[in-house]
């Protein structure tokens, strides 16, 4: 049916792709319906609006759950199907509309889940759910993946009441392809765009959540990381992300990389969103035997420590090495450390970084097995055609022009010539980057530290087809990947338009010290600042 057939009939089957990774336009006619009287309400405002915000004008009757679902989906029409084009959403739900009016019955009877009770959110493409959607981690070799069942943390999620909004884009294979990739382009969703600055990418793999959420498409999305794939994509679009503790949240139904670092983890405007989406995600799952190690650890509701006195006598190690190199970046660190004194903070200068160099490739080599190890697993019992990551080489060879227009696939390669996880050099490496967790809680104690802080990663790099990502400055994502350990990065200030996060980790299961701290910093300093579509840094 075309698009004006489409309007006529009012019907909704969701935003779509083409085999050729196109956009095929299936929204429904939500601009008009947005007017109806029936759908309560005046016009409503989206940008910035927070998840406290939403649910007071449900609870006043001036918005229902439907009607915001169906502004968010005006909204994405309005920009990122057409004005800026960020090419953030990979597929809308089918389902939405109808989510949202249940949750809607629901309050009307009394029944509030919580405090997400029908707020639209946006999840990422490797994560599974049992709906009509599919999940193709972006690869066009995916195409036909309806997963049987909802991964376990959608079941969370979808249990304390959001409205499954859609699917966004993400670096093929969560940027686990080549070596040369760009951020943010997949076969399947062509390139995401950063919102700041038009020509630049959201970073990666979770670059459609970060692009969508900070242009408030959602009020919240989901992303996942292996090393950086929460925590960069939210820092270059001023967002609030949380790595949670690798087993806070279970894995179980999402595309892997990693068993030893994979997990899931919110990407919001503010730390308390972030905060609220955390506590909905939490739970025990049989399926990831990791989680039963948050037994006891975890906790469903993480508001309790927003606390504006969250850095009062707390001690920080901050990464040396991050205050040198380029001036404006290390000045904006250096006000971010003075604005934690003046909070109560002592701030103590360490290195991680030189043991971090140690490690050399066994961070690397670790993922190389565990992703073929962890890939064959999740293929063989999905409903993709492709059962192993071998016929997966295979496919995109035979399909080079549509799958590998720009970049190539040596890092499946790679993986595909390792062996299985009894393997000496896995085994090694393995053990390597445990030593690396010893070394960081001793270096935390030693200094008697409550958090490590850092700039979380440099400005968003250039959309480069042709040469991929370059190296942008400094990062710290990898020292708490390693570890599993939880990490949280918030919004530090700008450069030339361009936004640069802090973060903050520390051990494992402390995350409530990690919300207060960050929680403190963001509401003394308030950097984050609403997207400009600015098409390019000269523009």
């Amino acid at each position: 049916m075309d698009r004006r057939g489409f309007l006529r009939s009012g019907s909704l089957t969701g935003i779509g792709l083409t085999a050729t990774g196109g956009w095929s336009l299936a929204l429904g006619n939500y601009q008009l319906h947005l007017s109806d009287p029936s759908n309560t309400g005046p016009a409503l405002d989206l940008e910035e609006i927070t998840v406290t915000e939403l649910q007071n004008k449900m609870q006043s009757g001036e918005q229902s759950s439907v009607s915001i679902t169906k502004a968010y989906i005006a909204r994405i029409e309005q920009i990122d199907r057409n004005g800026p084009m960020l090419n953030s959403i990979i597929e809308l739900n089918p389902e939405a509309i109808a989510i949202a009016e249940n949750l809607d019955k629901e309050r009307k009877q009394g029944k509030i889940r919580g405090p997400l009770h029908g707020i639209p959110i946006l999840i990422k493409d490797n994560i599974n759910t049992g709906d009509g959607m599919l999940t193709t981690a972006g690869s066009l070799a995916l195409i036909g993946n309806r997963a049987k069942e909802d991964a376990f943390v959608m079941k969370q999620l979808r249990n304390a009441g959001v409205v499954l909004l859609g699917k966004t884009n993400l670096s093929e294979w969560a940027n686990f392809r080549s070596s040369h990739s760009c951020s943010g382009w997949s076969s399947r969703g062509g390139q995401t765009k950063n919102p700041y600055i038009l020509d630049r990418n959201p970073s990666g793999s979770s670059a459609g959540s970060g692009s969508a959420t900070a242009a408030s498409l959602s009020a919240l999305s989901v992303g996942t990381e292996t090393d950086g794939s929460v925590v960069s994509p939210a820092s270059v679009n001023a967002l609030v992300g949380i790595k949670p503790t690798v087993g806070l949240w279970s894995r179980s139904g999402i595309i892997p990389i990693s068993a030893s670092q994979d997990t899931a983890g919110p990407m919001a405007r503010t730390v308390k969103d972030a905060a609220i989406l955390l506590g909905a995600g939490v739970g025990v799952d049989e399926k990831d035997p990791v989680t039963r190690e948050a037994s006891g650890k975890s906790l469903t509701d993480y508001t309790p420590y927003l606390m504006k006195d969250g850095l009062k006598g707390k001690r920080i190690g901050i990464e040396k090495s991050h205050l040198q190199g380029n001036p404006d970046l290390v000045a904006l660190l250096r006000a971010a450390m003075t604005a934690m004194e003046q909070l109560g903070a002592t701030i103590v200068e360490v290195d991680v970084n030189t043991t971090l160099k140690t490690l050399g490739n066994a961070e690397y080599t670790v993922l190389l097995y565990e992703f073929k190890d962890g890939l064959n697993r999740y293929l063989i019992s999905s409903n993709a055609k492709i059962k192993s990551l071998k016929e997966l080489i295979a496919f995109d060879q035979e399909n080079e022009t549509k799958l590998m227009p720009f970049f190539k696939q040596e890092i499946l390669v790679e993986s595909e010539g390792k062996g299985g996880l009894d393997s000496r050099e896995y085994l090694e490496s393995l053990e390597k980057t445990k030593g690396f967790r010893k070394t960081i809680i001793d270096l935390m104690t030693t200094n008697r530290l409550d958090a490590l802080s850092g700039i979380t990663n440099g400005p968003a790099c250039c959309i480069d087809l042709v040469n991929g990502d370059y190296d942008n400055g400094p990062s710290l994502s990898t020292p708490a990947a390693i570890t599993g350990f939880p990490h949280i990065t918030v919004p530090m200030g700008l450069f030339h338009g361009l936004p640069i996060g802090v973060s903050f980790y520390a051990g494992p299961y402390s995350e409530p010290t990690l919300i207060s701290i960050a929680y403190a910093y963001e509401q003394a300093s308030l950097k984050r600042q609403k997207p400009s579509f600015q098409k390019a840094l000269l523009a």
